[in-house]
């Protein structure tokens, strides 16, 4: 099942990309950032309501609560960056380079999660950052 929703993930990401890059033109990039931000805060919460979620929020730890701020920051920052870099950019050589991101979190999640980096997750890495050069260049 967890395949079958980041199936989906990367989907609605594409779709993302599409229309963020026709939907920004002539609009400020921090501007356009928090329209979308809006639009997805609603929709969140309405996720939560509608699977009667919200009892849960008082038993999210202190912990937990500044890890998803923090999140929510990184979040904030992606969102703000990738929107100007594709105000300004074109998204063939925007959204690769983005999605780096997926070599920087094995990077992170062997670092700090001290997940195990296997021979077949490191050729991956090499080839998503050759792949994103030879998109790029």
């Amino acid at each position: 099942m967890w395949f079958i929703f980041a199936l989906l993930s990367a989907i609605f990401a594409a779709l993302t990309s599409i229309l963020a890059k026709i939907g920004i033109e002539g609009v400020n990039s921090n501007l356009a950032t928090a329209i979308r931000t809006v639009v997805v805060v609603v929709m969140a919460w309405g996720m939560v309501f509608l699977t009667d979620t919200q009892s849960g929020i008082t038993e999210i730890s202190r912990k937990s609560w500044w890890f998803l701020i923090l999140s929510g920051l990184a979040t904030g920052a992606s969102w703000l960056c990738y929107y100007k870099a594709l105000q300004t950019g074109e998204a063939t050589k925007v959204v690769p380079v983005d999605k780096l991101s997926v070599v920087i979190t094995l990077v992170l999640a062997f670092v700090f999660l001290h997940e195990k980096v296997t021979v077949k997750a490191f050729i991956g890495c090499v080839l998503i950052g050759a792949g994103t050069l030879v998109m790029v260049l």
